[in-house]
């Protein structure tokens, strides 16, 4: 099934790159953002199925903060996109609860794995939620 994708990424060529290598796994870019602010403006709006957030972008917000506020506004799930991997980061990464993490330059398959769990996970969590709020609602 393809995905609608929020693709966050502030440098043009790796964002011309990761374009392709969606069409070719088969997921659409539904629309691209160059920093934090823009990307929580756009999943506001247009609601995609998945997000691809680089950590570290242009602007006052930073990915991390981003996935943040897109998780708590939109329940839009974030796989993080990124070349760092130091102990900080991953750290200050897993508090923004992102449903994936991949580490640049990655493949095809790598990159189709992660966005299938993340949507798979995502909605087994949706799933959980009605379930849960239909069992409060019964009691």
């Amino acid at each position: 099934m393809a995905a609608r994708i929020l693709v966050v990424e502030d440098d043009r060529v790796v964002l011309r790159d990761l374009q392709q290598q969606l069409q070719r796994v088969g997921h659409t870019v539904m629309a691209t953002a160059v920093s934090g602010e823009e990307a929580v403006r756009i999943a506001k709006a247009e609601r995609p199925d998945l997000v691809l957030m680089d950590i570290r972008l242009e602007g006052e917000m930073d990915g991390i903060d981003a996935a943040a506020a897109i998780r708590d506004e939109c329940y839009v799930p974030v796989v993080f996109l990124t070349a760092y991997a130091d102990q900080d980061t991953v750290r200050r990464a897993t508090r923004a609860e992102p449903f994936g993490y991949l580490l640049k330059p990655f493949e095809d398959l790598q990159l189709s794995t992660v966005i299938e769990v993340a949507l798979y996970k995502h909605a087994s969590d949706a799933r959980l939620r009605q379930s849960e709020r239909r069992y409060a609602a019964t009691l």
